[in-house]
């Protein structure tokens, strides 16, 4: 029960995700039928899932549910703000409860029950015009659905259902009787014959087998696909048939066929439980024997009627051999759909992590191993090594890959932010989501959730405009938030774009001059001032509200990001809008690096930064920037930087590197060639080291520093802050 309740769990919220992006939608495209049929789906796939975990509060809550969005897919109640809303909320009470059920409690807390009652409350509401109930028994008119074999239209008849669990289904902590409970939440099994007949004596019986099968008819409105879906949990250890309502007698004939048990038995079982009669019986099997067997003299005169029933039977044996083979071929096909089914599997996260771990100790141990066989000169194994180092680097990238998730699904969240932000603030804004399919490291998108969170609350709050407003400015009544990914050198970039008023810059200044932030006469750049959004406790808002005022926020964001090794950047139009965009590793564990040397110390920088490399003439010494090919290019010397001591070496080295379009140079010894670096995190009193993004161990067991690039661009973008020294570690705004 263990393993089932786990699987619930992950599965459901994926059904929970399903029912949520669907309610969403619904607000915009109210008449989509396949949507709604779809979160009713979702919807009863979890009440269902919940029934035979034998979760009960679940069960009793998505009951409630399921009968609003019955009513909702058969149109006898219409799509209103109001209705998506509840549904919502609806949404986030069976998050709460799938909580109670993953911490192991057995029934939710006074104050979860009470909310769930009024949700309750609140759904009866729409189901409480739905006239008197059905009489239990009672057949309930089905939807048209086309027949599976194209004979027709569904009419209000039962469905036939024979299963036949595998011996495997109790070891795997099933239990029959629970989908049979499950099926009965469908409508009403109104007849059900236990089929025995592969149980063994006792001598030869295994009690952790399972040897059941059922022969059941159901009187429901649900479709096959919901019918089906009762059985998904031991799809692959049960052998199921549906047969629709008002089938021919010929496919029940077919049934008798395929299933392994004696025909004459089943035929009588197919009787008792209504599915055919007596005659019916009969006739279908004297056609069926009629139509295996040529016509002979012998009975060509004979009355097919007067023909007993036993004699059709054991002539009909002549078809067992076409069974058979009939299995056979079923069989196959079977298992050639659980081969493509087996492609996906899930694997915790954590081994995932272990996994990297290892990896990342293989890339250190191969460079070491590389390093020692090109010191040995024997050419032998230095081409064994470097074999071995090319699979080692197509390890890692499998290996990385394996962690590699599209960001839409953190994209995708924010539907349901900006829905209930914008009617909290009386706001009308869409959200436009783009590049949701482009890929980063899980660790990434699960630490970038919060950092977003925050800049989109704050472009609805700040930026944009009330409806009224934004007419008045000749704008759309509409605004217009847009969450954008994309790769650009090697890193991700997201953007949080909105269509609003941009920032104050007068109004961040005033408040910057009355904070002390900055000295009444001061000459700031518009970018420096847009840029004191970011200091500790600094907010423009004249009311503190349940998003923003509290000053808290902005500098967190910040400084989470650039604990991912990124950085935030803000740009803004003063009436046009307001751009955040953030800069993020793809990785966080391993990267391909440039080795670099000052002195006898050894620097990485990332590979896909390099642009190229250059000889520094002599004629430079007296400046920090040079002519390449008609652009000026910046660019700091590492030596002087970390104040290293030693004499310049007769000729120097330029590394050009390039971050977010601009381009920088980077003064060093000795080009040492590619690395593949595996990244170690500082410790935290480095934390505000300037211009290191990390360490790594060389093959020769030494230290290597990874320098941020970012940071080394930034402190050249301003040529007149020379002065600054850029290694003091009190210096807190650059990225670590």
């Amino acid at each position: 029960m263990d393993e089932l309740t786990s699987v619930f769990i992950q599965e459901g919220r994926e059904q929970l995700q399903t029912m949520e992006t669907g309610l969403l939608e619904l607000e915009q495209n109210p008449d989509d039928r396949d949507n709604i049929n779809g979160i009713f789906r979702a919807a009863h796939t979890i009440k269902g899932a919940s029934g035979v975990i034998e979760c009960g509060f679940i069960e009793s809550f998505m009951h409630k549910v399921e009968n609003v969005l019955d009513r909702l897919r058969n149109n006898e109640i219409s799509v209103s703000a109001d209705l998506t809303g509840l549904l919502l909320r609806c949404c986030d009470h069976l998050g709460l409860l799938m909580d109670v059920l993953e911490n192991g409690s057995k029934e939710p807390e006074d104050e979860a029950k009470t909310n769930g009652n009024a949700l309750q409350s609140e759904l009866a509401a729409y189901t409480s015009n739905a006239g008197s109930p059905t009489p239990p028994g009672q057949v309930i008119e089905a939807e048209s659905e086309v027949h599976a074999s194209g004979g027709g239209v569904v009419d209000t008849d039962s469905w036939h259902i024979s299963v036949r669990f595998g011996p495997d289904v109790l070891r795997g902590g099933m239990d029959p009787l629970s989908f049979l409970h499950f099926l009965a939440s469908l409508g009403e099994i109104v007849a059900l014959e236990t089929i025995p007949d592969a149980i063994p004596s006792a001598a030869e019986m295994d009690p952790e087998s399972c040897y059941l099968g059922f022969e059941i008819r159901l009187q429901t409105r649900s479709s096959k696909a919901d019918i089906e879906r009762v059985f998904d949990f031991c799809r692959d250890d049960c052998e199921l048939h549906i047969l629709p309502p008002n089938s021919k007698v010929s496919e029940y004939q077919k049934l008798i066929k395929e299933l392994p048990e004696d025909d004459m038995r089943l035929g009588e079982i197919l009787v008792r439980c209504g599915a055919l009669t007596q005659t019916e019986l009969e006739e279908g099997l004297l056609s069926q024997k009629q139509a295996d067997q040529p016509v002979s003299p012998q009975n060509q005169d004979a009355s097919p009627l007067q023909q007993p029933l036993g004699e059709i039977l054991v002539d009909h044996k002549v078809v067992r051999k076409e069974v058979v083979d009939a299995a056979v071929s079923k069989q196959t096909q079977i298992s050639e759909k659980k081969a493509v089914e087996a492609r996906l599997i899930r694997v915790q996260a954590d081994k995932l992590d272990q996994l990297i771990d290892l990896v990342g100790e293989l890339v250190i141990a191969g460079a070491s191993t590389n390093l020692l066989a090109t010191r040995s000169r024997q050419s032998d194994l230095i081409e064994s090594t470097s074999i071995l180092t090319r699979l080692v680097e197509n390890i890692r990238d499998s290996a990385l890959q394996l962690r590699m998730v599209q960001i839409g699904e953190t994209f995708n969240r924010f539907n349901r932010v900006v829905r209930d932000v914008s009617r909290e603030i009386g706001k009308e804004i869409d959200l436009v989501i783009t590049g949701a399919e482009t890929e980063l490291d899980k660790t990434v998108v699960e630490k970038i959730g919060d950092p977003l969170m925050h800049l989109v609350r704050n472009s609805m709050d700040h930026g944009i405009e009330a409806a009224d407003i934004r007419e008045e400015k000749g704008k759309p009544r509409r605004g217009r938030v847009e969450l954008k990914a994309y790769h650009d050198s090697g890193s991700i970039v997201i953007e949080v774009i909105d269509d609003g008023g941009g920032l104050p810059r007068n109004k961040i200044l005033a408040k910057a001059i009355d904070r002390g932030l900055v000295q009444p006469g001061q000459s700031l750049s518009d970018q420096e001032i847009i840029n004191l959004i970011w200091e500790p406790g600094f907010s423009t808002a004249e009311q503190v509200t349940n998003l923003s005022g509290r000053g808290v926020g902005m500098d967190v964001v910040r400084r989470n990001i650039q604990s991912l090794r990124g950085n935030c950047e803000v740009s803004s139009t003063e009436g046009e809008g307001t751009t955040f965009t953030i800069r993020l590793p793809l990785t966080l564990a391993i990267i391909d690096g440039f080795l670099v040397g000052v002195g006898k110390s050894a620097y990485v920088i990332p590979l896909d930064m390099v642009i190229e490399c250059i000889e520094l003439k002599e004629n430079t010494a007296d400046r920090d920037f040079l002519n390449l090919r008609g652009e000026v290019l910046p660019f700091v010397r590492l030596r002087e930087m970390f104040e290293m001591s030693g004499t310049r070496p007769p000729r120097e080295n330029i590394v050009v590197v390039q971050y977010a379009g601009q381009k920088a140079g980077i003064v060093v010894d000795h080009l040492m060639g590619e690395f593949q670096t595996v990244i170690k995190p500082l410790s935290s009193i480095f934390r505000h080291l300037r211009g290191i993004g990390g360490s790594t161990i060389l093959g020769s067991g030494e230290v290597a520093l990874i320098l941020d690039v970012h940071a080394l661009i930034q402190r050249n973008a301003d040529l007149g802050a020379r002065e600054h020294n850029f290694s003091r570690p009190d210096t807190t705004d650059f990225n670590a």
